[in-house]
């Protein structure tokens, strides 16, 4: 019969952390003195080595074609708009705001003299307020004004009346030269109730009458003509609709009986 010996103790080995296979985690190695490169083998691997390329930032810049017709299409758009708005306006605004704005134009309707706005027809030569007359009494036969130009001066008694139907009346001093007269022909000639002729002892070269109202000036280009006519033409009426046609085409004064006769109120 055997003894028993000494009890075994089972040795134990310790072993490091492992992964769930049984393995050392993976991971940065540490550096020891035997991983260390010396210079010599750095020299050997191409000495230093090469530096590291720092990337070129390429700003990327925005076409300004597309922004510029934006812009030019934000211009017009505006314009477009900003006229649509002006036309209604100004075609809001009566005719008489509108002669307001012409500079140079004298308003004899706004003064009320009893003489100017005197609508009698009245016989043979009269006296005016004004010169050229603008208003007042007149003739029973007005001047035709179917875009009449005449060479010669007409009687203010004729005239006048056609101011009442609507006409605008051009009068241009005597002697004015040919190329001038020219000038003035082609604002009338064609337009109905607008007539034109010369008048004695003019203080300006052109002077333009409607019912009323007056515009002198000395450049036959003046701008002003062309906007008082198209103001005044037919609107300034105080007797609107009535033609043109059928009245007086002589030049000269009147040659009827000159006792200023009353004839009573009429077309």
């Amino acid at each position: 019969m055997s003894t028993p010996g000494p009890e075994r103790v089972p040795s134990t080995v310790k072993v490091g952390k492992t992964t769930g296979q049984g393995k050392p985690p993976t991971g940065p190695a540490k550096k020891t003195g035997a991983n260390k490169t010396s210079p010599a083998a750095k020299k050997a691997a191409g000495g230093k080595g090469k530096k590291p390329i720092t990337p070129v930032k390429v700003s990327g810049s925005r076409s300004m074609g597309p922004i510029l017709v934006i812009g030019a299409v934000a211009l017009v758009a505006l314009a477009i708009i900003g006229f649509g708005v002006y036309s209604v306006v100004q075609g809001s605004r009566s005719w008489e705001d509108k002669v307001a704005d012409i500079k140079g134009v004298v308003n004899y309707r706004a003064q009320k003299n009893p003489q100017i706005d005197d609508r009698t027809h009245k016989d043979g030569a009269l006296t005016y307020v004004t010169s050229p007359p603008v208003g007042g009494a007149h003739n029973a036969t007005p001047q035709n004004c179917n875009g009449n130009v005449y060479d010669a001066p007409i009687a203010n008694e004729h005239a006048v009346h056609s101011l009442e139907h609507g006409a605008v009346w051009i009068t241009y001093k005597q002697g004015l030269p040919a190329d001038q007269v020219a000038v003035l022909a082609k604002k009338v000639q064609g337009k109905d109730y607008t007539l034109m002729s010369p008048y004695a002892g003019l203080d300006k070269n052109v002077s333009v009458q409607a019912w009323g109202y007056q515009l002198k000036v000395d450049d036959v280009n003046d701008a002003r003509i062309d906007q008082f006519i198209k103001d005044t033409r037919v609107v300034a009426a105080l007797e609107p609709g009535i033609s043109c046609s059928g009245g007086n085409t002589t030049t000269g004064p009147v040659t009827a009986a000159a006792n200023g006769a009353s004839m009573g109120n009429g077309n």
